[in-house]
């Protein structure tokens, strides 16, 4: 398992990408599922910038691991924030127009959908968000 300890800041974006495919170098992972991965990295990572510790800035956490039988990467990201689960929130009405539906949402939806496993927990005052893509 690989970890990244980093402030939590948008700024640190593109270290949190590059920390995160990089691992998927050594699989051989297809472009389209980097994509995915990719997109899901980016909405959580800037859904904590945003929210965990704001007005304030604190350190994310994330941890990479990749798994055999089957080839998978499981991503968990970490913080000390405010305990917020965003998969509690019910999922947006995606049948509606887009100047229909409530604002919010969408991100995490995408990331349920295009993830194979996605869970939160709060435990010893961290939220901790763990999603899983198989990627072989």
């Amino acid at each position: 398992m690989k970890e990244l300890l980093i402030t939590a800041q948008i700024e640190n974006l593109d270290e949190v990408l590059d920390f995160v495919l990089k691992q998927l170098d050594t699989k051989g992972c297809s472009s389209r599922i980097k994509n995915q991965i990719a997109v899901a990295v980016e909405e959580i990572f800037v859904n904590i910038a945003h929210y965990a510790y704001a007005p304030e800035v604190g350190e994310a956490s994330i941890r990479v691991e990749l798994t055999d039988e089957p080839v998978s990467i499981i991503m968990s990201f970490m913080d000390g924030g405010k305990a917020f689960d965003p998969l509690a929130k019910p999922d947006p009405d995606i049948s509606l127009p887009a100047g229909k539906r409530k604002i919010g949402g969408l991100g995490v939806f995408m990331v349920k959908q295009t993830m194979d496993d996605v869970s939160y927990e709060y435990k010893n005052g961290k939220n901790i968000l763990t999603i899983k893509k198989k990627i072989g």
